[in-house]
């Protein structure tokens, strides 16, 4: 992709590597190409991962061919692709998040958290450990460590317990 600097990236979840990872990569250091999952996974771990990597659609791969085609041309003129089956899965995990989702972020340290960090302190909120939070985020457990470590640092804490705390506290 860097090579090349597609418009669009058409990837899967469980390409070589990790395709979530993929899709964090390309849309990091690639903006203005689109990526979309295409997968057999109708996983809510793997769709949410895949969104929050920065994907602008999350197809899975028994989509009539036909429609393919016209999803990803939405998808370049600037609209999401989601089955609709998948939609209504975002909407109930949106409204079921609402203690991050209310929260206020003041213009102290916590306000620096990249939207990672918030993901993986919602997940330490839910008293996941590194290796559920790994499989949960399509990651390795050396990376969820590294966040970990930086939401420790930017909230000036020094467990997870604190960061929990200073989180509810908000």
């Amino acid at each position: 992709a860097l090579r090349k600097r597609p418009d669009l990236c058409l990837l899967d979840i469980n390409m070589p590597g990790s395709g979530v990872g993929a899709a964090w990569e390309i849309t990091a250091r690639l903006p203005e190409t689109k990526v979309v999952m295409l997968t057999a996974s109708a996983d809510d771990h793997h769709l949410f991962a895949s969104l929050r990597a920065g994907a602008s659609g999350y197809l899975l791969k028994d989509i009539d061919p036909e429609r393919l085609g016209h999803a990803l041309t939405d998808v370049m003129a600037g609209e999401a692709a989601i089955p609709r089956t998948l939609v209504t899965r975002l909407f109930e995990d949106f409204r079921d998040r609402s203690a991050r989702r209310r929260q206020v972020v003041a213009d102290d340290v916590r306000g620096q958290l990249t939207s990672r960090e918030w993901e993986v302190l919602e997940l330490l909120r839910q008293g996941l450990t590194t290796a559920q939070m790994a499989k949960r985020l399509v990651l390795s457990q050396a990376t969820v460590r590294s966040h970990v470590a930086a939401v420790l640092k930017k909230l000036r804490v020094r467990d997870r317990d604190a960061a929990v705390r200073l989180f509810e506290e908000r």
